[in-house]
């Protein structure tokens, strides 16, 4: 940095403090001078736009706490569907990486293979299975830009060396996400633009039909796996099945020594593929494959998609799971996969749909028998469970979870078990030594005292803190308190924890929704009144009051608190398999009353109500129950 340049930022810098302290934003095109373009050839400048050191660092790691798993365990891997915030389930997948617990079947680190169908921000509105709108995307423009982006640095990370990842977006988001693409994976190793066009039923007359999507190819750098796909021609009665030559300087059929034309060899199987894919068709409302999941797509979209840039063995992700057809396919063709969402109707559609799997792509043909996989949560958790762990395992959580590094050490003959941002972690162990008072720390500083530096964390269940306070201090060493269930301490996390929120309505299926941090289960208190009729059981819900914890405080709504109210007509007493979902605006609208049609019920009913930071409620009714007494 040349004297000029150094005066130059050195008066913006004193400029911008004393903007900071009038509480005034610094000017935008700043950003031009303190990261002038000859640094970069180009990049995309919008508000909010944080660095990709910040985006790495700042991103917590959400540890995967397994929720039920179909299927004996793999030797060396199962498949993993998981629900949560998907940026910082990555953010643990990475972590896996490194540890070499993220690996191909040829013992390559990382992820083959990555598609996503993000939110397209588009407010674009579908109709769904019953002619309502099935979703809108509600953040447009730099906040779904930055949404969009800290995933795909993430994801850059994860891919395996020669790796591709392939983005899914419509007419009106993409050119500004190539532009994203080519800052992350540099410009050189994007691919192709492929355009998915399809056939469907006409909209507007006031503009050209828009009838296709758009998806953008990168791999991770110039050597990448690539298996030609062949196309079949769009003419096959043109295909010679004749050998041609040139004779005199002129194409010709030849022919044999007795006059015959010489036959090919070989059958010609079709051309290779092109970046224009019109043979794909979209799903229609009769397709057998179709499952009424908003933005669901064609299996042979990603059949195409995962044979090109995978082999068998390979680990594919999809961070949308949706409709869960990524997963479908890549288990059809004998890919590893990995399925992230942050909606539960997503999660219970991918497991139906994993469990009851077809052969053939486009879901016809003979029952397949999924290899093992795992629901987990990862962000939203169930402490029952946790609490019931045993002491190691609930070591290893407790230290994911507040991302603490696994090193255990000693300060003047006291164990510590980690470190966290530098600092010394002592997980308390709650089975044998009881409670935490303020005599338990003083007892704890007279024997570590300032060795221990100016902080130090404890971490345990919340019962066994018997005092309220996030830290105490003695000596000028803080000892914080970090508590399971729940612990945010504003001055220790980087952001402010949301929810995982879910939706009330179709139109929301697909918002983006960006979770931070991590909450516990808190079921919600659902009372119901049953009343039998001729042709349905009418559920009338007197009572809905969720107990969600957001930052740290408790909150109880009533039905506003309601998401949705998901149905399973013949449960088999073992496995939620989703048949139907009732969302709480139409429920509401019909006077908090849902109505089970008496033809679907085929034994016990079991209803899941969802409340909309994603906690649940499972309430089964007996096939008795028309008249009806209801069982939790």
């Amino acid at each position: 940095m040349d004297k000029k340049r150094q005066e130059k930022i050195y008066e913006l810098l004193k400029r911008g403090l004393k903007l900071t302290e009038t509480g005034e934003e610094l000017p935008a095109e700043w950003v031009r001078e303190f990261f002038p373009p000859e640094r970069r050839e180009y990049e995309l400048v919008y508000n909010g736009k944080e660095t990709e050191e910040q985006i790495l660092a700042d991103t917590m790691a959400m540890p995967f706490q397994e929720v039920s798993t179909f299927g004996q365990n793999g030797v060396d891997w199962h498949n993993k569907l998981i629900f949560g915030d998907n940026l910082q389930a990555m953010k643990t997948l990475l972590q896996m990486k490194e540890d070499g617990n993220l690996v191909n079947a040829d013992g390559t680190p990382g992820v083959r293979l990555i598609y996503i169908d993000p939110p397209f921000a588009t407010k674009k509105e579908f109709r769904g299975s019953q002619d309502q709108k099935a979703y809108q995307d509600k953040i447009a423009g730099a906040e779904f830009l930055e949404f969009l982006r800290k995933r795909l640095v993430i994801m850059r990370e994860l891919l395996a060396p020669n790796g591709s990842i392939f983005l899914h977006l419509d007419w009106k988001k993409g050119h500004y996400a190539k532009v994203l693409m080519d800052e992350i994976f540099r410009e050189n190793n994007f691919r192709n633009e492929i355009v998915w066009h399809y056939r469907r039923w006409s909209a507007s007359p006031k503009f050209f039909q828009r009838m296709h999507e758009t998806i953008f190819w990168y791999s991770k750098n110039g050597n990448y796996v690539f298996n030609p796909i062949l196309q079949a021609y769009a003419n096959p009665e043109w295909i010679e099945d004749t050998v041609r030559g040139v004779v005199d300087g002129k194409l010709v059929r030849l022919k044999d020594e007795a006059g015959n034309y010489i036959k090919r060899e070989k059958k010609n199987e079709g051309v290779l593929a092109h970046d224009v894919w019109e043979d794909i068709n979209f799903i229609a409302p009769t397709a057998i494959e179709r499952i009424d999941f908003p933005t669901q797509k064609p299996e042979k979209l990603l059949e195409r998609i995962i044979k090109a840039s995978s082999n068998k063995g390979d680990i594919v992700l999809d961070a949308f799971a949706g409709s869960g057809t990524t997963a479908a396919v890549a288990e059809k063709l004998g890919r590893r996969w990995i399925a992230i969402d942050v909606g539960k109707l997503s999660i219970y559609t991918t497991q139906k749909r994993m469990l009851t799997l077809r052969k053939n792509i486009g879901n016809t043909g003979e029952p397949l028998a999924a290899k093992p996989f795992t629901l987990y949560n990862a962000g939203l958790y169930d402490f029952e469970n946790l609490r019931n762990l045993p002491w190691e395992d609930w070591r290893f959580f407790a230290l994911q979870l507040f991302e603490c590094k696994d090193e255990p050490h000693k300060i003047h003959g006291f164990q510590m078990d980690g470190k966290r941002q530098g600092s010394s972690v002592h997980v308390f162990n709650h089975f044998k030594e009881g409670q935490i008072s303020q005599q338990t720390i003083a007892d704890l500083h007279a024997s570590i005292g300032k060795a221990v530096g100016d902080r130090c964390f404890i971490i345990a269940p919340r019962g066994a803190f018997l005092f309220q306070e996030d830290y105490i201090e003695m000596d000028g060493v803080r000892y914080y308190a970090l508590r399971i269930p729940y612990s945010f301490i504003n001055e220790l996390h980087r952001r402010k924890f949301s929810a995982l929120v879910q939706p009330n309505d179709e139109m929301a299926i697909n918002e983006t929704v960006e979770a931070v941090g991590f909450d516990f289960i808190q079921p919600p208190v659902v009372e119901l009144e049953l009343t039998a009729k001729k042709q349905t059981v009418s559920v009338k819900i007197k009572k809905f009051e969720s107990k969600a914890r957001l930052r740290g405080e408790d909150k109880i709504s009533k039905h506003d608190a309601l998401s949705m109210v998901m149905v399973d007509y013949d449960y088999n007493g073992k496995v939620f398999d989703l048949d139907k979902a009732f969302y709480a605006n139409a429920i509401k609208d019909n006077k908090w009353k849902i109505e089970l049609p008496t033809k679907e019920i085929k034994g016990d009913v079991m209803l899941v109500f969802l409340d909309i930071y994603g906690n649940e409620s499972r309430i089964v009714i007996t096939p008795k129950a028309r008249r009806a007494k209801a069982k939790k």
